[in-house]
């Protein structure tokens, strides 16, 4: 493997507390020197004046679909897209089919990542068999194979008895539990945010506090057993509010928002369209900027995705019998870039925090820092260049986006994976 060097670029890392502009140097993989004017004669020179340089993007939640719907996305295209969007890992979520709540799905998956993927692919196992909510999926040996984290994501744990046990295991395992946070009981096949727009529409609603009901049961369950608990897509004020309170008392609570909670309100469903339907569902304005504010603050420790996959005849149907999700890796940065860093409210450090350096530590992977030794994970966006969204041009094999034809800023232009040059002038190499 060619050594590296990256020159002239603004080298951002919040883990060592740098921004400055800086040399890189990549060494058999590996990050060997971060430091002015450095020189090297054989080395594969990347010029990046004008870009920002910074620890390998992490998305630690997303949707592969690979065993099981490879119409809709694969190891490979997911992958693909990923790097597109300025990330070299990915974590995924076990509602494959089958189910990843065994060791054999969780190698396959290593396996096919090893073989066919760009970025690397972090596998999340089942909480319970077959996310049925009923009994433990086999959990040290799911942790043994390699799965970094368990979640029964799509579906709730709705015993509360199930996910104390859950959490009790984690805590011995040390390992990370996420929570899709559902109160089915209250949400019963929502369509929609309960509220104006859905008595508006006729859709059946769910409202916030399906939401945040279960997030107050496993904040307490969480307490009781001091195990980590993580809470993927916070969509309420509500919810925000209640992560706070446990932050302050101790509870060992992180959290996520996605950019399209962090952006867009139940207002675009008015046209109906079934890109904009998502669980849990797009709130109110209100709701938007509790989000925001809790980014700011702390309360929320990352932003990711939750890219979901659909196939166009599953999207192009009756608003009710469409499925839930929308496509964000290729649009996550750029979407953040335009509306939380050119509005000033997030700094291009506190940015990469939440893509970046938090979503290694909560899931203890080696990554998310430009330190010397480190794996060469490294991304180098453009943080000024104008992006036209286009699905169609997507490196997913799906284009379920209500962001066709936006107008962002910011993208990816040179990603390293392990010192491997992935991304070159935003073309997967």
């Amino acid at each position: 493997m060619p050594d590296v060097l990256i020159r002239g670029g603004r080298v951002i890392d919040p883990a060592s507390k740098i921004d400055a502009v800086l040399d890189v140097l990549v060494e058999d993989g590996k990050i060997k020197m971060v430091k002015k004017d450095i020189s090297l004669k054989s080395a594969d020179v990347i010029d990046a004046p004008g870009l920002i340089v910074c620890p390998g993007l992490i998305d630690m939640h997303v949707h592969l679909r690979e065993p099981g719907r490879e119409d809709e996305e694969t190891i490979a295209s997911g992958t693909r897209a990923a790097v597109r969007g300025g990330f070299t890992s990915v974590a995924c979520m076990p509602n494959t089919d089958p189910v990843a709540d065994n060791a054999s799905v969780i190698e396959f998956i290593l396996e096919r990542a090893r073989n066919e993927g760009v970025a690397h692919v972090l596998p999340i196992g089942a909480i319970t068999k077959g996310l049925k909510g009923e009994e433990l999926s086999e959990m040290g040996e799911l942790m043994r194979v390699g799965a970094v984290a368990f979640s029964d994501d799509g579906n709730s744990v709705m015993n509360a008895e199930v996910m104390r046990r859950a959490l009790e295991y984690s805590e011995m395992l040390d390992i990370l539990i996420i929570v899709h946070a559902e109160d089915v009981n209250l949400s019963k096949r929502g369509q929609m945010n309960e509220g104006f727009y859905s008595t508006l529409l006729g859709l059946k609603g769910a409202p916030a506090a399906a939401e945040e009901a279960m997030i107050a049961r496993d904040l307490i369950l969480a307490e009781m057993t001091e195990a980590r608990l993580h809470i993927a897509h916070v969509s309420t004020a509500g919810s925000v509010r209640l992560i706070r309170q446990a932050k302050e008392r101790g509870v060992r609570v992180t959290c996520e928002a996605t950019p399209h909670h962090l952006v867009l309100t139940e207002a675009l469903l008015a046209t109906y369209d079934t890109n904009c339907k998502v669980n849990p569902p797009l709130r109110t304005e209100v709701d938007v900027l509790a989000l925001r504010e809790g980014l700011k603050d702390g309360t929320i420790d990352a932003i990711a995705s939750d890219h979901a996959p659909h196939a166009l005849h599953e999207k192009e149907r009756e608003f009710d019998y469409a499925p839930f999700g929308i496509v964000g890796l290729e649009t996550a940065l750029p979407l953040m870039l335009a509306e939380l860093v050119e509005s000033d409210e997030l700094s291009y450090t506190q940015l990469i925090e939440k893509l970046s350096c938090n979503p290694a530590r909560i899931l203890g992977f080696e990554g998310g820092s430009l330190s010397v030794g480190n794996p060469a994970d490294i991304t180098m966006f453009d943080p000024k260049a104008k992006v036209k969204v286009d699905t169609n041009s997507f490196a997913s094999k799906s284009k379920n986006s209500p962001l066709g034809g936006w107008e962002l800023i910011g993208m990816a232009k040179y990603v390293l994976v392990d010192g491997k040059l992935v991304l070159r002038d935003g073309r997967v190499a």
